[in-house]
């Protein structure tokens, strides 16, 4: 299954290279909202919100009314996992706040399960229900990346779905180092990860054509492409 991304950023919808440089924007989202609009399920972010420098709210409302969609970006409580699915979210995406960086001086000795909020994770579960959550676990570089993927924590991408798994419904599996390159996703991964995990997995980093969405649907994996749907390389 093909998600259809809707990054925001600034009012408009963007498209980022690994996170960082601005490569395409547009702001006719009527065209958008209808090319998208036959989709099951499309992913919805927030760029702003997650940097903590402003929201899109108004535009994710909007949005919302039109698209079934995934929110992610910024959500860091269950009062904003609650004003989402209100708003009419299928489901909220929770990244950073489920993951902490241990202080330097214990790095060394740290466990994975020092690295993850399992309590923060049990919480959101029982608050929200874990059909209505999905994970997002970002490598760069082979570890997980937090914070708009600025900082890496001593954690690689399968100790994090491990200790997550009985909290959430998806897991959505971003590889930062593909990402916005249009070179193709790293199927391999995708298969180990695959074998980890009994949740719904959701790939993102790099995907260019439709062979690629059909070999990791046929392992069960779905993928979300951006940059490759906005630039016409993917049909819609």
């Amino acid at each position: 299954m093909l998600l259809p991304a809707i990054d925001l950023m600034g009012g408009q919808i963007v498209q980022l290279v690994q996170g960082e440089r601005l490569a395409l924007q547009f702001d006719d989202f009527e065209y958008w909202i209808e090319r998208f609009a036959a989709y099951k399920l499309v992913q919805l972010i927030d760029l702003d919100a997650a940097k903590r420098q402003g929201d899109n709210r108004a535009l994710i409302e909007r949005i919302l009314q039109r698209l079934p969609c995934q929110v992610g970006g910024g959500i860091r409580s269950v009062a904003d996992a609650r004003a989402l699915l209100d708003m009419g979210a299928v489901r909220v995406i929770f990244g950073s706040s489920l993951f902490t960086a241990p202080e330097t001086s214990n790095a060394a000795t740290a466990s994975p399960q020092d690295c993850v909020r399992m309590d923060f994770a049990k919480n959101l579960a029982e608050e929200i229900g874990r059909e209505r959550l999905a994970f997002s676990v970002d490598t760069k570089g082979g570890t997980v990346a937090v914070r708009g993927w600025q900082q890496n924590i001593a954690l690689r991408p399968e100790q994090a779905m491990e200790i997550l798994e009985p909290y959430c419904a998806a897991f959505l599996y971003t590889h930062v180092d593909t990402e916005g390159l249009m070179q193709g996703f790293p199927y391999e991964i995708a298969a180990q990860l695959r074998a980890l995990t009994q949740r719904q997995l959701i790939v993102a980093g790099g995907i260019r054509e439709r062979s690629e969405i059909d070999a990791l649907d046929a392992i069960g994996v779905d993928a979300v492409a951006g940059m490759a749907v906005y630039t016409g390389l993917l049909a819609t």
